[in-house]
């Protein structure tokens, strides 16, 4: 059986959706998956045991220039890539309109969610399975129980596996060393939290003997990374590319992050992680992984330093647990 999975964005909902591909794996042993998504995230897919071929797409550069030759001519050779194979069964995870319309590009019928459990109704129009899952769920809960319906197996109850494969040359702050990651910055100012409290968090870090690395992607967040690094004693990493930032993710004894892709990326690795939500409910995207995970805060809730710093401590305890009895 051959299977399309539409999700092209972004880092963390990519992510989000890796657990419904292991379990169709264990489901369907012989099913072939395939993945749509954004060029700049295609290596966490391709990190997946289970995905068979990666189709990348640049829609957040082609849409700035459509009606240029060069877009023109990269639109026609992912249609023609698209278009190469058919599938069984293309599966829209995303429930977004351009992403129904990336579906149809595809050869095989499609599936997405109903027109009452989906971020955008008008998109389900498109599907011709549709399933009936609850918005209030998490993200990684959504996807795992729209794969098994469209699919017509049973959702499996089992905490959800990421699947990711980490290479053992990713970047790190010096061979062989212990270290700590802090991940401070994120797309939207509302997520921001206050540098002396990362400062703080970065300080206990070193108090365990740790090198901190502080990982950023922009101009703006590297001057932050720099600034935070001054006062901590922490390392910077040079400009990383996500599977560069996912091998170095994997390697951390625990990760304290916003709530960006990065944190769920080092959550899905198995790391024990601290996400901080200053402008998102966790309940519906809160940190998940077989590591363990907190997740502090809320829409308009900032988390106090000692709670973070408390729960620092708290996944670092129940790590070293896991150690021992394994």
């Amino acid at each position: 059986m051959r299977i399309l999975i539409v999700k092209t964005s972004s880092m963390g909902d990519v992510v989000h959706a890796m657990p419904a591909i292991s379990d169709i794996a264990n489901a369907l042993p012989d099913a072939q998956v395939d993945w749509v998504v954004e060029k700049s995230f295609a290596s966490i897919p391709l990190q997946h045991r289970a995905v068979n071929r990666v189709i990348p797409l640049q829609w957040r550069k082609w849409r700035k220039s459509l009606r240029s030759p060069e877009t023109r001519a990269a639109i026609r050779t992912w249609r023609m890539e698209m278009a190469r194979e058919p599938y069984d069964l293309i599966i829209d995870m995303q429930g977004l309109l351009k992403s129904a319309l990336f579906a149809c590009f595809a050869r095989g019928p499609v599936a997405g969610y109903d027109f009452h459990s989906i971020r955008e109704p008008l998109a389900s129009l498109f599907y011709r399975r549709r399933a009936s899952i609850s918005l209030e769920l998490h993200a990684v809960d959504r996807c795992r129980r729209l794969a098994a319906q469209v699919l017509g197996y049973t959702a499996p109850n089992t905490p959800p596996d990421f699947g990711l494969r980490a290479k053992p040359d990713g970047w790190t702050p010096s061979p062989h060393a212990p270290f700590g990651v802090l991940i401070p910055c994120a797309s939207r100012p509302e997520k921001l939290w206050p540098e002396d409290d990362w400062v703080a968090i970065g300080t206990r870090m070193r108090s365990h003997g740790w090198q901190v690395a502080i990982m950023w992607g922009s101009p703006d967040e590297l001057s932050l990374a720099q600034r935070l690094a001054e006062k901590i004693g922490a390392v910077v990493p040079p400009f990383l590319t996500v599977a560069q930032v996912a091998d170095t993710l994997s390697k951390a004894q625990a990760v304290v992050g916003l709530d960006t892709g990065m944190s769920h990326l080092a959550a899905a690795h198995g790391r024990p992680v601290v996400g901080i939500y200053c402008d998102h409910e966790p309940g519906l995207a809160g940190l998940k992984g077989s590591g363990p995970v907190i997740s502090l805060g809320g829409k308009g809730i900032v988390p106090a330093r000692l709670d973070v710093l408390q729960a620092l401590e708290s996944v670092i305890a129940s790590q070293n647990k896991i150690g021992r009895l394994v």
